[in-house]
């Protein structure tokens, strides 16, 4: 691997994607492969990654697939080690692999709990912990993990989910701190409303208290989810600047403000969106 070198950004780079199949990890693997970095897209979905590489090929760029389960720490460290060795280098990590869990918690079970901390948080650290000694060996690199605005707001009807993306937002920001006397960089994404498959539950989550379809996606249009690629940019925008806590949309922002400066205002608010869900799943329930 190459040591006392310089991060690339991102022409030339090497950057590992997990999660990268669909949604925020396809894209953001997509417009890494625009901007000359050789991506490896890996995900439980391997041909799902394999499609999204074969189109990153297509349009000229580098890029390969892997399967992974993120939850095996074996298998991501000998992938991590694998990678750097083969690449000589490893300038990103994206810990992205996520699923969502939605319901109210009286409704869970602790096999819901388990599958939503073992991807979201064990899947994230287990990234961390294969990716950042290579890193710290190299002198640079930049780890990026994905939470959520609801790892900086309550999310009621989806506490596992919150849990674990207030737990990866953190563990960035702690980390962040460790990092920058090593030469390595740490961000946390906390997208908004992306127009992705986990709004709907995605592959390998699930709605325990099904809502609607009409109301469901009445409820995603009023928080006007932004295009998958369009967020990805603006993503890259920010990683290139080094930003700590990016929010996308910007629009968000406003939420996280409130949030800060009034927490009474921040419960309340959240309080009437949970009222308005919570009608929604009895509706169904009721039907």
């Amino acid at each position: 691997m190459e040591r006392n070198g310089t991060l690339r950004i991102f022409d030339g780079a090497v950057a590992i994607m997990t999660g990268g199949a669909s949604g925020i990890g396809r894209a953001l693997s997509e417009a890494l492969g625009r901007r000359g970095a050789s991506v490896v897209v890996a995900d439980r979905q391997v041909a799902l990654a394999q499609e999204v590489a074969a189109g990153i090929q297509e349009r000229g760029g580098k890029a390969s697939a892997v399967e992974l389960d993120v939850t095996d720490f074996s298998a991501v460290d000998q992938f991590v080690q694998a990678t750097a060795q083969a690449q000589g280098r490893l300038d990103y990590m994206f810990n992205n692999a996520g699923i969502a869990i939605g319901g109210e918690v009286r409704v869970c079970q602790i096999e819901d709990w388990d599958s939503v901390l073992n991807v979201n948080l064990h899947g994230v650290v287990n990234g961390v912990q294969a990716a950042y000694p290579v890193m710290l060996s190299q002198g640079y690199g930049h780890i990026v993990n994905t939470a959520s605005m609801a790892g900086l707001l309550p999310m009621p009807a989806a506490v596992s989910y919150a849990t674990t993306k207030h737990a990866v937002v953190g563990l960035s920001k702690s980390l962040r701190v460790e990092a920058a006397s090593y030469g390595v960089r740490v961000s946390v994404l906390c997208p908004g409303f992306i127009r992705t498959p986990i709004l709907y539950g995605g592959k390998y989550g699930k709605n325990l208290q099904p809502v609607p379809p009409e109301v469901q996606e009445e409820f995603i249009r009023k928080y006007r989810p932004m295009d998958p690629a369009v967020f990805a940019e603006k993503v890259l925008d920010a990683l290139a600047r080094n930003k700590p806590l990016i929010i996308v949309p910007g629009w968000w922002r406003l939420f996280w403000w409130i949030s800060r400066l009034s927490p009474a205002l921040e419960f309340s608010l959240a309080q009437r969106s949970y009222r308005s869900v919570r009608k929604a799943m009895q509706s169904e329930t009721d039907a």
